[in-house]
């Protein structure tokens, strides 16, 4: 049987952070890249997140980090004060045992405690496992877009108010 731990992320976390990071297309950074990232480079990202508002989580499986999720504020504007991106991670070895799906459910039961109300996820085109996994879960994809920044405040107040996902190409 697996035992599964979720505790938040510390700086001993970072670097097998970093390292999913590396392996996967970031999904909560719009200017992202393929480019790898240095544990320095991240270190502002993890500070910036208050576990008492927007957390970072790191799963453990059987004693060994599997993966994390983060809660990020979605948007500067004061209107979205209560909406939360969320970005899962998975390690690949261990993408086949329902990690996702649980820390989803996990993030979304956490996030009314937060104050947050509203959960929307940023996907990248090539992201397609986290594209299924999200819209298994009832999020739904609304466009593929060049950039987020593009974007204008009518489809964001339209959407804000459910589940989304915005599909992003690079």
């Amino acid at each position: 049987m697996n035992e599964i731990q979720v505790k938040v992320a510390t700086k001993a976390d970072l670097p097998f952070i970093v390292a999913i990071y590396n392996q996967t297309i970031p999904s909560h950074v719009v200017t992202a890249s393929l480019v790898p990232v240095t544990v320095e480079q991240r270190l502002p990202w993890l500070e910036a997140h208050k576990s008492t508002e927007h957390p970072i989580w790191v799963v453990w499986l059987n004693g060994k980090r599997a993966g994390w999720v983060s809660l990020s504020p979605y948007h500067p504007r004061a209107a979205y004060h209560i909406t939360s991106e969320i970005s899962i991670y998975i390690d690949r070895q261990f993408q086949h045992l329902g990690l996702g799906t649980k820390m989803v459910k996990y993030a979304e039961l956490a996030a009314p405690k937060l104050g947050i109300k509203n959960i929307v996820c940023l996907i990248f085109g090539a992201n397609l496992p986290s594209l299924g996994l999200f819209e298994k879960l009832g999020y739904e994809t609304w466009g593929t877009l060049p950039k987020v920044a593009e974007l204008d405040g009518r489809l964001m107040d339209l959407k804000i108010l459910g589940k989304s996902i915005q599909l992003v190409s690079n």
